[in-house]
């Protein structure tokens, strides 16, 4: 077990309340927790954040997702568990998140577009980059 670095919350508290307010604003926008919580667990596998990754398979549980579903998303690929719905969300978290390799291609972006409003998209992209931001805060202050 490591030793927390910084308190952010506490340090940087103004910052900080940006983050939640952020997420507050997901919270009741279009987007249902569920598929919020889904790409939320999927990206803090990607990047390693044992913390978040935690958190967010507890809060899928609270929405009743199955645990074997919950047990599947890294594998989501070859899961026949996912709806093309989710599939095409995690898809899009997958390639935000990883960015710099991926370039956000039409690819992962024009499926988006059977399954979400244009509000949803948005909100689905600013839901990606808040929970890379909460992940590389998390990492960084050992959480």
């Amino acid at each position: 077990m490591t030793t927390l670095r910084l308190s952010l919350k506490d340090l940087s508290a103004a910052a900080y309340k940006g983050l939640i307010q952020t997420k507050t604003a997901l919270d009741q926008g279009p987007l249902n927790t569920a598929i919020i919580e889904l790409i939320n667990l999927r990206v803090s596998q990607i990047n390693g954040c044992a913390y978040c990754t935690q958190m967010h398979s507890e809060l899928l549980r609270q929405h009743d997702f199955e645990n074997a579903k919950i047990d599947s998303v890294a594998g989501w690929r070859v899961s026949e568990r996912f709806s093309d719905r989710e599939r095409a969300a995690l898809a899009w978290a997958e390639s935000l998140t990883n960015v710099a390799e991926t370039a956000a291609p039409d690819e992962a972006y024009v499926p988006l577009k059977a399954y979400f409003s244009e509000a949803e998209i948005s909100d689905l992209s600013i839901a990606v980059a808040l929970m890379n931001a909460f992940n590389r805060v998390a990492i960084g202050a050992r959480l």
